[in-house]
């Protein structure tokens, strides 16, 4: 006899066993398509100085002396910096000496913007013994301008403004002696300056005097 069809939903038969239907596998999810890669963004430039006025005794001396030769008296991380005129260095050198007491100049030193007319800064960097304490006096200079040797007032300045000289081509004015420190007299160039490439410094010395290829 053939076997009876039951009908759907029905109970199942005495001795009857059912297993759960067995949910179907899922398909694997794709995996999120990777992002572009981004194109290369220009370079930042570089932060302002976060630089804060400088106020006291000192800055308020130097305003009452220099006036409007001086325009900006700032202090930075603790040192403290004044910017002035080209013409006014020398006499703000001996004032700082004479009458405040920075009698060790430290260096002189340089910083090359080629793109600026006038080129380079120009940095005194002055300490106090008896204050235990720096200041910084920055000028800006063009290329080709001479500003005036502070050797009369820092005995010292004359091998630091050699050796600016040597590096950045800036000659000052009234030097006694104004001629390289470091490099032979004969080299071409001035390694500071941003214009000239570690690789190509003076090849024609370097070749002559060494027997290498400048850069090797």
């Amino acid at each position: 006899m053939a076997d009876e069809q039951k009908p759907e939903g029905a109970p199942p038969a005495s001795g009857e066993t059912t297993e759960p239907a067995k949910p179907s596998a899922e398909a694997p999810k794709a995996a999120p398509p990777k992002p572009a890669a981004a194109a290369h963004a220009p370079p930042k430039p570089p932060a302002p100085m976060a630089a804060t006025p400088w106020e006291g005794e000192l800055p308020a001396q130097l305003k009452e002396r220099f006036g409007d030769q001086i325009s900006e008296y700032n202090t930075y991380l603790g040192q403290n910096f004044v910017v002035a005129k080209a013409d006014s260095v020398i006499p703000i050198l001996e004032f700082l000496k004479l009458e405040a007491d920075f009698d060790y100049l430290v260096d002189i030193t340089a910083v090359d913007y080629p793109k600026r007319a006038e080129r380079f800064d120009l940095v005194y960097i002055l300490y106090s013994f008896r204050r235990n304490e720096r200041v910084r006096v920055k000028t800006m200079v063009a290329d080709g301008a001479r500003p005036q040797t502070a050797v009369n007032v820092h005995t010292g300045a004359n091998w630091l403004e050699r050796e600016v000289f040597d590096m950045f081509g800036i000659q000052f004015a009234g030097h006694p002696d104004m001629r390289r420190i470091l490099l032979p007299e004969e080299w071409e160039g001035f390694p500071l300056r941003k214009d000239m490439s570690i690789l190509k410094q003076d090849d024609r010395w370097v070749r002559e005097n060494l027997g290498i290829e400048s850069g090797q």
